[in-house]
């Protein structure tokens, strides 16, 4: 059985995301405690009760534990099956954690996975943003062999929530090494700024100006899509998602969502700021994309290798977990202003 104490390294919801996860990949049980012991309200809030849930249904897992606050459980996955799975968080958590748990399950399932996600949010606090998922993250992962179809169907923001996502996942049992070595030259940089029942006052559009304002004072060029939603009438909010591609493929992200009494001039900037970052220090990663990919490479074949701006206590975290537990081997070396992340061998 593996054990993991879950109040290591971050202390965090990725420890249980992942845990669970790779469990399931392995066909071994799983035994975690002190379930986000390092946060302030610890133990399972509901998104990552319904992620461990999801995760179960996709495992065909006996899970012990699982319960709202609790800091301990038991998962005991009998094989990924795939198929149809419906999720159901039921207040504003994100959507975006829920995929990041299930999405590596996804890959080595038998059949194609058609997961359904409701009343949840889908550009919150704490969390990338659905947009991010869709334009960054998933791209990526299609490089290494993980091809995903995702369709926002619903919007959800804090607090009501009520957002809804359908993923389609075509299994890639031999997931490709990642080799990202080449910042290459930037070609264009795109973006989509979103708002939900927000339209008469041109949110989606202040925040592409203003995100397309502070490029420019740097020097660079975007296009960002403004999209005025109206499909959740419940949950007004907003949200905005940039990313720049390279000659040699490389993708970077940054994003930010609107709040209450945040001015959509503030969401656009800090977007853009958010890009800028990665763009001024050419990594072929960026942050945040770092710490999600470790669980792929971590499973795929041979060794793969991409160049971070900063080690966040994610990245560290996701790569003491992988080790731990698929008991592969993890490098990172500084090169220049950046660092290099390499995962060695099978």
């Amino acid at each position: 059985m593996l054990e993991v104490d879950g109040s290591q390294k971050s202390g965090s919801g990725t420890i249980l995301r992942l845990s669970v996860a790779l469990a399931g990949i392995l066909g071994e049980p799983l035994h975690i405690y002190n379930i986000r012991r390092k946060r302030g309200n610890p133990g399972l809030r509901p998104q990552h009760l319904e992620a461990v849930l999801t995760a179960a249904r996709l495992c065909g897992a006996e899970t012990e534990g699982a319960s709202l606050d609790s800091q301990e459980i038991w998962f005991k996955p009998q094989g990924i099956k795939g198929g149809n799975i419906r999720a159901e968080i039921g207040t504003a958590g994100s959507i975006p954690m829920l995929l990041l748990t299930v999405l590596p399950l996804c890959a080595f399932a038998k059949q194609t996975v058609h997961l359904h996600i409701v009343r949840g949010g889908t550009d919150v606090r704490h969390s990338p943003t659905i947009n991010y998922l869709k334009h960054v993250l998933l791209p990526v992962l299609g490089r290494m062999g993980l091809k995903t179809i995702l369709e926002i169907e619903k919007y959800g923001y804090y607090p009501k929530g009520m957002g809804e996502v359908s993923l389609l996942a075509q299994p890639c049992p031999q997931l490709a090494p990642l080799c990202l070595e080449d910042y290459g030259v930037l070609k264009e940089i795109s973006g989509v700024s979103v708002c939900t029942f927000l339209e008469d006052r041109k949110v989606a559009e202040r925040q592409a100006n203003a995100a397309s304002r502070h490029l420019e004072a740097h020097g660079y060029e975007a296009n960002i899509r403004v999209v005025n939603d109206r499909s959740n009438p419940i949950q007004k909010g907003s949200s905005l998602v940039l990313s720049g591609k390279t000659s040699t493929g490389v993708l970077l992200g940054g994003d930010a969502i609107g709040e209450l009494r945040k001015p959509s001039e503030v969401v656009g900037k800090e977007a853009a700021e958010n890009l800028r970052k990665e763009l001024k220090a050419k990594p072929t990663v960026d942050s945040h994309l770092a710490d999600m990919l470790v669980p792929y490479v971590a499973l795929a074949e041979g060794n793969s290798i991409y160049l971070a701006r900063t080690v966040t206590e994610h990245l560290d975290t996701n790569i003491w977990l992988a080790q731990k537990i698929l008991g592969v081997e993890f490098h990172i070396s500084r090169v220049g202003s950046l660092y290099q992340v390499e995962k060695v061998g099978s």
